[in-house]
């Protein structure tokens, strides 16, 4: 069960902390990415926003049995560190690579910095889901 609710955090957090974020980008002009992206993906052709809600549940799942040793303090800021890093590493390092692009993106330091805050984001976002599932 507690999987089960894992998943559903990180999925949540996605769409509406993950994306949330990146439509504010968006609309100021920030980002050249609009946010709920539905192009199909490969191989499935499922739209982008659910291939993205999807991993964003998996990494729930990676992540919250290691933060839940956390103290209360140290919990949301842990949610929002790992939450930034491991999936941006993730994507920055071995999923761009695998798609053909360059690593990293080219070190582009935007990309890098979007990558951190929207993942940061989402970290927040399953934090405070968990917490409100938690609470029922």
């Amino acid at each position: 069960m507690r999987i089960i609710k894992w998943f559903i955090a990180g999925f949540i957090a996605t769409l509406i902390f993950h994306q949330g974020l990146l439509g504010l980008l968006y609309a100021a002009g920030i980002s050249p990415r609009a946010p709920f992206n539905l192009a199909a993906t490969a191989p499935l052709g499922i739209p982008q926003v659910v291939s993205l809600a999807f991993w964003g549940g998996v990494w729930a799942v990676a992540l919250a049995p290691l933060l839940a040793k956390l103290s209360a303090s140290c919990w949301w800021l842990g949610w929002i560190v790992a939450g930034a890093i491991g999936p941006s590493v993730v994507a920055l390092f071995i999923v761009f690579p695998l798609k053909g692009m360059a690593m990293a993106g080219g070190w582009d330091p935007k990309l890098i910095i979007g990558a951190l805050l929207l993942n940061g984001a989402w970290g927040s976002g399953c934090a405070v889901m968990l917490r409100l599932m938690r609470s029922r």
